[in-house]
């Protein structure tokens, strides 16, 4: 599968299938919580977060991939990240982008 942010592939005709989506929420774990709680007070970055928020953007992308392939999609252009959170300790990454067939 082919993963573009551009609005297309250069030099490749497709025709437009729709839009291909992925998502998933991730919930902090209490220990890190409490080591990052700590970090807070000190500065600096929390990797815990970081590698958190890295695993969820993987697992939404797969996602989003395997939705766009089971619509027969060669291809995904336009493809964007959002995150947000949806209570205390849990954050959504949502993926989307539109799915495209290669001519």
């Amino acid at each position: 599968m082919q993963l573009s942010t551009t609005d297309s592939f250069e030099g490749r005709e497709y025709a437009v299938l729709g839009i291909a989506r992925g998502n998933v929420v991730q919930s902090k774990n209490i220990g890190r919580d409490i080591l990052s709680g700590l970090k807070t007070i000190v500065g600096g970055e929390i990797r815990n977060y970081t590698k958190m928020l890295e695993e969820a953007r993987e697992i939404a992308t797969q996602r989003m991939i395997d939705h766009a392939a089971s619509m027969g999609a060669d291809g995904i252009v336009c493809l964007r990240y959002s995150t947000s959170s949806i209570m205390q300790g849990a954050a959504e990454v949502m993926v989307y982008g539109t799915a495209v067939k290669f001519k």
